[in-house]
Formats: C-alpha cells, structure tokens, sequence
C-alpha cells in the first residue's frame, strides 16, 4: 500500500500546508465560498480550452484556468468595501453559478462532456507522480514565502478590517491575496479536482477555529487536522476500493462531525458541573421525544427505512428473528449463509482484479473478460439473496410495529410530558 499511495499523500501535505492557512483568511473574512467560485472559474477555464482542443492537463489549459481566476481575484478585491448594501458573499455567490452555469454550455459542446466534469469535481490525485508533487510544492513554496513577508497587512484586512488603514490600500492586498489565492486554487484543482480543494481550504480551519483561539494556534491544529484527514483518506480509499478524493472529502465530515460532538460534550460536562442534574433536563426532553416520534413512525409507516431498528437487528439479530415464523428463520439463515460466501467469494476475485489494474498480477484480456463477468453473476446472486432478506425485515416489521412501537412512542411521550412539567427545586 505505502508503495502506490505515498506520492498521493505528499500531495496531501502540500495541498494542506497552503489551503490550511488560505482558509484561516477565509473564515476570518466570512467569504467561504470564495474557494469554491474561484475553482469554478477556473474550472471554466479549463473547459474553454478543452473545448478549443486542449487537453485538460496541458500547459494552455493551465493558462486558460490562471487567467479566468486572476479575472475573478480582480473581481471580488474590487468588490471588497466597508460599507455596501451588497455583501461581498452575494458577488461570490453569483460569480460561482453563473461561471458554473456557462461551464454546464460549453461542455455540452465537448465531446465526453461527463467525464470531464467528473474529472474537474474530483480529480486524480491518487495518480499523481513525484515530478508533479515536486512542482506544485516549488510552485507553492514562494505563495507561502509572500504570505509571510506580507502576514501584517493580510491578516489586519482579515482579522481586523475596520484598522486595516485607507480603501486604496486595502484592495491593493486584496488583490495581492486572491490573486496568490487564485493561483493556488487553479494549481490544486488540476490536480485535486474542485471537491477536494474545498475540502482541504475549509474543514480543516473550520475545526481548528472551534479548537483555538489564535491564529498560531489555528494554524498548527489545522495542519495537524489535515494530515489526519489525508491519511484516514488515503487508507479509506485503499482499504474499501473507494474513488480517493471523494473519500477523502467524506472523511473531511467526519472530522468536523467529530469535533462538534466532542464541543457539545464538554459543553454538557461544564453545564452539569455548574448547574447539576438540572442542566440535563431538557436533553432528557429531546431524547424522550426522538423516542416517541421513532415509535410513532414504526407504528404508522413500518415499511420505511428505520435506521435505529436496522442497527439494533444488525448488532442483535434476534430482535429481527423473535417477530419470524420458524420456516421464516430458517429461509433468512440460508439466504445471510449464501450472502457470506457469495461476498467472500466477490472479495476474492475482486482483489485479483485490483492486482490487475495496479499492474502487480496482470491476466490476459480474456481472463479480463471472465473476472468481469463472474463478478457481474456473483452480484446478480447476491443481489437475490437480499432482496429475500428484505422480503422478511418487512414480514417482521408488521408485526415489529405494534410491539415496538407503540412501547416506544408511550415511553417517549410520557417521559417527555413528566420531563417537562417537573419544577426546578428551589
């Protein structure tokens, strides 16, 4: 694994040492969706030249993207005052559908138009090479250095707009900004795709603004975030044979989902701490409700997804079995029996096809075809076999519904009545 992934991961790193600390900017100024416009400008940018007859990853496609970008970083330093009955956000906002909207036209005159915006929203980052690394980082190197000589006037404009000094000045270092800004986002979606860069500029700062409180110390907690996304990504994607970029974004929500619940933790800790039992009242209230509305839906709509009975079933099968007839159990023991087996199976022969495209166990193209092939029957054949257990989850849910359900949604509202009309002691 270290031996295909370890290019893509130092492309990680250098995508997180810059966008880590562009999107500290970002927040601070509240523009965030600026990421997103400007890599859809010069996602634009890249469609005109394809278009033209470029190929995505040329040098004129690249200048196609760079001057789109440096259009918009004009744009948007120009749009940037004080006082205005039109935010800032609302010009980004239109810059970003309208650049999107006329990329949707000009694809629809490219030939593969599909593939070429699934290439822009996600990249390829899991087939770059070193040279490409070495020259986004030599690239990146001098944006960074810029960045620091300049870190007074940028991070006044951004932490601190209303001391930031005159209006000329001001958009000067704006321009400064979202044109290296520019830069960097046409760079990074060539290579990363639009999904990903957003990812890499947002989550990571989101996270540490949540966790510290100065920009040092954003910083650090950002870069660090960062290479915990880009490593859980990476493996995520080899382990599960997932496409990498999305699964990195995907991770990237998880974190954030992570560090919320964690807040709301201590929030709750601290609450307790000073107010005791009190302070857990009305998250008893909510708990009771989501109770009684789970029971209530079992009761009137039980052939609908019900994810909290679905994992009870999963970690405890006999909360599905008690509520089937004998013959019904022993069909939803062969049908999971001839699943496991069917998936093992897929698993095998799905890993002699991974060895094949990685090109470390090539087969010929006419065992190509049957490895293609088996597979699709193999699927067919589990795809049957879900399709009973479903049959019986339904069976069981008829009936799951009136001695389930109707406990739970009593439970629930009678919790939340009690709850709710108990006085605080004095």
């Amino acid at each position: 694994m270290v031996e295909f992934l370890w290019a893509p991961f130092l492309a990680c790193l250098v995508l997180t040492a810059i966008h880590v600390y562009l999107g500290l900017h970002v927040l601070a100024r509240g523009v965030i969706f600026v990421d997103l416009a400007l890599a859809q400008m010069a996602a634009l940018g890249v469609t005109i030249a394809f278009l033209a007859g470029h190929a995505i990853q040329s040098e004129a496609a690249y200048w196609y993207a760079l001057t789109f970008t440096l259009g918009g970083a004009a744009l948007f330093a120009a749009s940037r005052t004080r006082r205005t009955p039109v935010p800032q956000e609302a010009i980004i906002g239109i810059v970003y559908a309208v650049s999107a909207a006329a990329a949707v036209l000009v694809i629809d005159r490219a030939p593969q138009g599909g593939e070429h915006i699934k290439q822009i929203l996600v990249g390829s980052i899991l087939t770059v090479t070193p040279g490409e690394v070495g020259t986004l980082a030599l690239l990146y190197a001098p944006i960074g250095l810029l960045h620091w000589l300049a870190r007074r006037p940028l991070l006044e404009i951004s932490f601190d707009p209303e001391g930031a000094g005159a209006q000329r000045a001001v958009r000067a270092w704006d321009f400064v900004f979202y044109a290296s800004f520019g830069v960097v986002v046409t760079s990074s979606v060539r290579l990363a795709g639009v999904l990903l860069v957003f990812a890499y500029l947002i989550v990571p700062a989101t996270a540490a603004a949540a966790l510290a409180r100065s920009a040092r110390g954003r910083l650090l907690v950002g870069w660090t975030l960062g290479v915990l996304v880009s490593v859980g990504g990476l493996v995520a994607s080899w382990t599960w044979d997932l496409p990498t970029g999305a699964t990195v974004v995907v991770v990237s929500g998880v974190l954030v989902a992570a560090v919320a619940v964690a807040l709301v933790a201590r929030a709750g800790v601290r609450a307790t701490r000073a107010r005791g039992v009190e302070a857990l009242r009305a998250p008893a209230v909510g708990l009771c409700v989501v109770v009684g509305l789970a029971g209530l839906l079992l009761v009137l709509v039980p052939r609908m997804d019900h994810w909290w009975l679905d994992w009870l079933e999963a970690s405890m099968p006999a909360a599905q079995t008690w509520f089937l007839s004998a013959d019904e159990r022993d069909t939803r023991r062969d049908a999971e029996e001839d699943i496991r087996r069917s998936v093992a199976e897929l698993e095998r022969v799905r890993a002699m096809q991974r060895d094949d495209q990685w090109g470390t166990r090539p087969v010929n193209e006419e065992m190509r075809e049957r490895i293609r092939q088996y597979l699709a029957g193999r699927a067919e054949m589990v795809a049957g076999d879900r399709l009973v257990l479903r049959t019986l989850q339904a069976h069981a849910r008829a009936r799951q519904r009136w001695w389930l359900g109707v406990p739970l949604l009593l439970l629930g509202a009678g919790g939340a009545l009690c709850l709710a009309r108990r006085r605080p002691a004095v």
